[in-house]
């Protein structure tokens, strides 16, 4: 038996309100315990989306009746309701802003609406940006050179994009990202096998694309999953939204990495737990880990996850390490294949000042 530190995943879906068809934070924070995860990072594009105090207070309050795991929220804008930024910004880890089209309503596509967000926003989180072009990446990084706002850059998916925080990095500027196993495992190759199943935001990139990743995984801060489930029918529809689920599998693919020698231990820890816990105004609940079997085999199967969609782009795709059991707060929260943590148990992360 193997013992990690408890993951926290910086970059989750859970669809409610508004979309608990597809995941409800019951069932998602149930699918992170069973994936060696005991804190998450809520993104605001919700129905409604979270961007005031009202629609905050709602999602805050559904957490706290229905989270298994701790979870921390990110406030959204729309560029306009500058107070809300303001005054709010102690209560979250972090503003995301949407600065390409993907699911939700919360684009930005004014590029002057920008500049009063990065000078308004006063922390301690980051701003987190969803970006897909060189040019958007481009402009964030320059607004938080310009007023010295921390700037996360999440879903990093290929060369073009690790070039500029990289050279941001080097630059000196305030400047972390993530990556995604998707990012990590799956190419364009992988689209016509998996069809409407591979569709997410940022595409998959080149075979060359996943090189440079694993390449430069010790510059990358985060491992996060971008953890985005929807229905297999709406999947399967002539219009099929992007995002995939990816929670419950971070772990067993990242320890095949390191049963194959790609990835080191120690690396791993700092990518799923330390360098969050740097990154975001956010407590981890003491005395929380996960144990796992580092060398049990097997293949992935989405109708054995206990995400709501029942499905994952890794379907029968062999891994190298299986969760035994989560604990959190001291309490068994998850073992062999049953959630024991009710919901309601789960805590909010974000560090009070």
């Amino acid at each position: 038996m193997l013992k990690l530190p408890g993951l926290i995943d910086v970059h989750v879906h859970l669809r409610e309100p508004g979309g608990e068809h597809k995941e409800t934070v019951a069932s998602g924070t149930a699918a992170a315990l069973a994936g060696g995860v005991v804190g998450v990072l809520e993104m605001p594009n919700t129905r409604p989306p979270t961007c005031d105090a009202a629609t905050l207070a709602l999602k805050q309050a559904i957490h706290r009746a229905n989270a298994r795991c701790d979870t921390g929220l990110f406030l959204g804008a729309d560029g306009r309701d500058l107070a809300s930024v303001r005054v709010l910004a102690g209560q979250v880890v972090g503003l995301k802003l949407y600065l390409g089209q993907t699911f939700g309503d919360l684009i930005i596509s004014d590029a002057g609406l920008l500049p009063p967000l990065w000078e308004t926003w006063p922390g301690p989180g980051p701003i987190c940006v969803h970006v897909e072009s060189p040019q958007a990446l481009a402009q964030a990084l320059a607004l938080s050179e310009r007023y010295h706002t921390p700037l996360h850059v999440a879903h990093v998916n290929g060369r073009e994009l690790l070039r500029l925080v990289l050279d941001a990095k080097g630059r000196g500027l305030p400047v972390t990202c993530e990556t995604t196993p998707t990012y990590l495992w799956l190419t364009r190759d992988d689209e016509p096998r998996l069809g409407p199943f591979a569709r997410v935001k940022p595409p998959l990139g080149s075979a060359e694309d996943l090189a440079a990743l694993w390449q430069h995984l010790d510059d990358i801060d985060c491992l996060a999953t971008d953890h985005a489930p929807h229905t297999r029918e709406e999947k399967l529809s002539s219009t099929p939204p992007p995002g995939l689920p990816g929670v419950e599998t971070l772990l067993p693919l990242m320890l095949t990495a390191v049963h194959q020698g790609r990835l080191d231990l120690r690396r791993l820890i700092a990518l799923t737990h330390d360098n969050p816990l740097r990154i975001f105004p956010i407590t981890p609940p003491a005395e929380s880990w996960v144990e796992v079997d580092p060398d049990e085999r097997y293949t992935l199967r989405g109708d054995q996850l206990l995400t709501k969609c029942g499905w994952t782009p890794f379907e029968t795709r062999e891994v190298v390490g299986r969760v035994l059991r989560t604990w959190l707060r001291g309490r068994l929260a998850y073992e062999a294949g049953t959630v024991l943590a009710e919901p309601g148990t789960g805590r909010d992360l974000v560090r009070r000042a």
